[in-house]
């Protein structure tokens, strides 16, 4: 495995630039990760598949989806690929490479690890901030125009907010300097945990369901059904920055309700 991930990695280097690689790459590889995983759940949506799965009831108009995928293609043109490029000379100068060989799999693994906990720090207290009076209004509620969220509206939001959900997922790298090879699996793995955190369904098979401390859909759904004043559940990744704080308690009161509910059936029968 290790051979053809090198053969297919010299290829890359051989035949295209560093700066190549790095952004046009990069966004090509964003591109076509979060459109491929996230187009999917509004076929779902409209054909009303797998409802039973489906955190709200209520669904978006066709109407609704296609402008956000407008303005996201928009978004990504004019902001995403602008920070790609301008942000070239900032990893080149931390240490990213493009060279062989490929770093050991016990180096990106601690790499990526190191990522996830530093991206969800830094977006917890970002979010926190979003959410204060002047910045939802003229900032955050952008995002919250969909209050029943799908796959694709994870990236909709305002240009400024792009910016901040860009910087708090390149600041790990930019201090590490990784290997281009890991920071093209960071950027994957970020953007399958936030589409998959927007797709509006919770299934058997999500994540959450064995890892506790990872949030997803479910955790994710509820802060986008309340007031701002009333959102909480403020974390990207994980649920103990909310827990600590004490910002998820709407959301345990909910779940704790539901399945006080469900005991309750069960007696009843």
């Amino acid at each position: 495995m290790a051979s053809i991930m090198e053969s297919g990695w010299l290829y890359l280097v051989t035949h295209f630039s560093d700066f190549q690689l790095a952004c046009l790459g990069s966004f090509f590889l964003h591109e076509s990760v979060f459109f491929f995983s996230g187009l999917p759940f509004i076929f779902l949506e409209r054909a009303g598949w797998l409802s039973k799965y489906k955190i709200q009831p209520k669904n978006n108009t066709p109407a609704a989806q296609e402008k956000c995928i407008t303005r996201l293609v928009l978004y990504h043109l004019c902001v995403n690929l602008p920070v790609m490029i301008f942000s070239y000379p900032v990893f080149r100068f931390m240490g990213m490479r493009s060279s062989l060989p490929l770093p050991s799999w016990k180096t990106v693994l601690a790499q990526i690890i190191f990522y996830f906990i530093l991206e969800d720090f830094i977006f917890y207290w970002g979010h926190r901030v979003l959410h204060t009076k002047w910045l939802y209004k003229h900032v955050h509620s952008v995002h919250h125009e969909y209050a029943t969220p799908f796959g694709l509206t994870s990236e909709y939001a305002h240009p400024a907010e792009i910016l901040f959900l860009g910087f708090a997922t390149i600041v790990g790298p930019a201090i590490t300097g990784p290997h281009l090879m890991t920071l093209w699996l960071w950027m994957v793995l970020r953007v399958l945990e936030t589409v998959e955190a927007h797709c509006g369904y919770h299934f058997p098979w999500s994540l959450s369901n064995f890892l506790p401390i990872y949030g997803g859909a479910d955790f994710h759904d509820y802060h986008h059904r309340l007031l701002y004043t009333k959102s909480g559940n403020y974390a990207s990744t994980f649920v103990y920055m909310d827990r600590i704080f004490g910002t998820d308690k709407g959301f345990r009161k909910l779940k704790a309700l539901k399945s006080g509910h469900i005991e309750d059936s069960g007696k009843e029968m």
